[in-house]
């Protein structure tokens, strides 16, 4: 709860409203900023990918003339195939001159669907290439088909294998194969990306990678690790960011190569590609606007505090100061402070001057009025404690048993106004008198009058730290020794053998007590609620002076008297040590501190 205080109370300061409206203010140009940096660099980090699938496309290009040379040719040598199907030697020249005219090609054949070929380009009679992946593959999925492989079955060399389907009165009979050796499909990539910070990868829609400039386990590395070469077919003409298998953060462009067969993928190092310091002029961008408006913040918080804030809380210190009681010498004058400031600080310091002058006054007046005062209730309690004697020597003079009684009873009464005045003028304040103090005072005395010694009689006592101003102070105390006085007049042991009076004074809920007076009777012991003496009318006179109300409870062993009041309000405030508050200027506002 402090806490929060504490954060309202600085949202409300000049510094922090200060602080706000300047960020109102420099807002929109942040935002203007901000705005036009991300934009810009949104077009240069487009422009740069755009390049990068150029670099790509640029890098397959070779490999894309290839590969379509090698469709065309599949596609050309399917009607001179048809024409030599039943001469197999004739089909094997014709492949084998082709071949032999061609300088990108090392393998041409036909394959008929049974996997049984006997028109290739080597012309050494029959190849079984049922066991070749790129013929099951076809038949698998019939239709032009790119693989690659590291040892034709017919060749033996590592190639990239391109075949067409070969279709005769419109039934599929086979495939017309024609193939590159991937060294020639390596040597088509640009020099430029042979770098360890960019790779070009050509691959098929299966997946399969058929040709690059780096070796199979770089490969790996160099590629993204979450993403297969499959799914990538999928993401053609397209960038993105993702991490590759060695960890790094890389940038991977994929381009289209010969549509829905071959796509070629790039992987490039960000900061080597130029895209890494756009992230850079990005991120300085949005720190400019920061940081402008951090600079502007503390420039005005400086300037406020040297001209106002710290004037403002040094005069907040003086009337702090002054307002718990530093009465020295009036505050000084704010010299240094803004004219509006000096002229409250000289305003403030004029008061306090008046204010000191006349409380020095006032003082001096309530000193000697306290003293008179403090006599006045000194001569009281002597000339009480005078007729207290003087009844007193009154009573050894009469021999009438009844009548000792009754000046007995007064002298108590007497006795009893005495204490009272006697602990008004030793109090150190004349407006609050200690109950609890001034009701044993007045029991010890007469238990010390009127109990004999030996009569095994127990006073037990339990009195609450309780004040009371004197209006309150006076009755309670003459009822307290009204009932006490009954108390030790009705006492008997009971049943159980306990002979004793108890007197209990309480605090209880807020701005409340409660006095118990009871005492133990006997089983035929009349019970003082019975009588309708003056005691009894003293107490119901004393309590109504108090607006409380009184209650009797008889037992078959006790009988007990209850007083239940409320204090009156500038004593129920105060704490139970009955101390005196002093209340501070600034405590009315929450969180407040001296």
């Amino acid at each position: 709860m402090t806490r929060l205080s504490e954060q309202l109370q600085f949202m409300r300061g000049l510094g922090f409203r200060l602080g706000m409206l300047l960020s109102v203010a420099i807002l929109p140009i942040g935002l203007i900023s901000v705005m036009q940096t991300l934009n810009l660099s949104q077009a240069a980090e487009r422009a740069a990918e755009l390049a990068l699938m150029g670099r790509t496309s640029s890098a397959a290009a070779g490999e894309r003339t290839l590969l379509q040379s090698a469709l065309g040719s599949a596609e050309a040598l399917g009607p001179a195939v048809i024409e030599t199907l039943d001469d197999p030697e004739a089909c094997s020249r014709m492949m084998e001159n082709f071949v032999e005219n061609s300088a990108s090609f090392v393998f041409a054949g036909f394959t008929p669907l049974n996997g049984i070929s006997n028109c290739t380009s080597k012309n050494d009679g029959v190849h079984d290439v049922r066991s070749s992946p790129h013929y099951r593959a076809f038949l698998d999925n019939p239709g032009t088909t790119i693989s690659a492989t590291e040892s034709g079955i017919v060749s033996g060399l590592p190639v990239v294998i391109v075949s067409q389907p070969l279709l005769h009165d419109n039934e599929l009979i086979g495939y017309i194969a024609t193939s590159v050796s991937q060294a020639m499909m390596r040597a088509t990539h640009d020099p430029m990306n042979r770098t360890s910070s960019a790779m070009i990868v050509t691959f098929t829609n299966r997946g399969q990678v058929i040709s690059t400039d780096m070796s199979q386990g770089l490969v790996e590395e160099m590629l993204p690790r979450s993403s297969s070469l499959e799914t990538l077919a999928s993401r053609s003409d397209t960038t993105f960011r993702e991490t590759a298998g060695t960890g790094e953060r890389r940038l991977f462009t994929v381009v289209t190569v010969v549509p829905g067969l071959v796509y070629a993928l790039g992987s490039w190092n960000p900061q080597s590609a130029g895209v890494g310091n756009i992230a850079l002029s990005r991120f300085t961008g949005v720190l400019f606007p920061l940081a402008l408006w951090a600079v502007s913040l503390a420039v005005a918080y400086f300037a406020v505090f040297r001209l106002v804030l710290r004037h403002i809380r040094e005069l907040r210190g003086q009337m702090r100061r002054f307002a718990i009681g530093d009465r020295r010498s009036p505050p000084p004058v704010l010299t240094e402070a803004p004219a509006e400031i000096a002229d409250v600080s000289r305003t403030f310091h004029d008061m306090a001057r008046i204010l000191i002058r006349d409380e020095a006054a006032m003082e001096a007046s309530v000193q000697e009025k306290t003293v008179l005062l403090k006599e006045v209730h000194h001569r009281v309690k002597n000339n009480l404690q005078l007729i207290a004697s003087i009844i007193n020597m009154q009573s050894r003079m009469v021999s009438d048993c009844d009548a000792q009684k009754v000046l007995r009873s007064v002298q108590d009464r007497v006795a009893s106004l005495a204490t009272i005045y006697r602990n008004l003028y030793q109090a150190e304040h004349l407006d609050s008198v200690e109950a609890d103090k001034l009701i044993s005072d007045i029991i010890n005395q007469m238990v010390l009058a009127s109990v004999p010694p030996g009569s095994g009689l127990e006073i037990e006592t339990h009195l609450d730290h309780v004040t009371l101003l004197p209006d309150q102070a006076v009755p309670l105390t003459l009822l307290t020794t009204e009932a006490f006085t009954n108390a030790l007049k009705y006492a008997e042991p009971a049943q159980d053998g306990r002979y004793r009076v108890c007197v209990s004074l309480t605090r209880q809920r807020s701005g409340h007590a409660e006095l118990l007076v009871e005492n133990s009777i006997g089983p035929h012991t009349r019970a003082p609620a019975d009588a309708s003496g003056l005691g009894r009318q003293l107490i119901e006179a004393f309590a109504l002076q108090l607006d409380g109300e009184v209650s009797t409870v008889v037992e078959p062993d006790f009988y007990r008297m209850k007083l239940a009041f409320q204090m009156q309000d500038s004593v129920a405030a105060a704490g139970d040590d009955g101390a005196r508050r002093v209340v501070l200027t600034s405590a009315a506002r929450r969180g407040a501190q001296h």
